[in-house]
């Protein structure tokens, strides 16, 4: 294989994987960046994303108080409160709503 063909080959691959890691957690309700994602959940029963390769399910809510399922580990989350850490990750309460949740998950 010549230089040219490597070349474009290894750029090639390059592209693969990195629209890869940019959609690898994407869908109708995550959107992410690199090392960001931010998660729009519905306030219903069994409601759940997957982000940045673990699975946050929502589990109840009040108006400025969400409990959600993280990774298998059960959290609180405060309106305008700090990050919480969770398997690995930073996790916050971006809004609250009638009918969804929004939060931001990070590494």
């Amino acid at each position: 294989m010549n230089t040219a063909a490597r070349r474009s080959a290894a750029l090639f691959t390059a592209a693969i994987l990195g629209l890869g890691l940019l959609t690898g957690c994407s869908s109708d309700n995550v959107s992410c960046g690199l090392d960001q994602c931010t998660v729009t959940i519905d306030r219903t029963v069994n409601a759940s994303a997957n982000v940045l390769g673990v699975e946050a399910k929502f589990l109840s809510a009040d108006q400025n108080t969400v409990t959600m399922e993280i990774a298998g580990e059960q959290i609180q989350l405060t309106k305008g409160q700090q990050a919480v850490e969770v398997a690995g990750l930073q996790v916050t309460l971006d809004s609250i709503t009638d009918s969804n949740i929004g939060i931001q998950v990070s590494r």
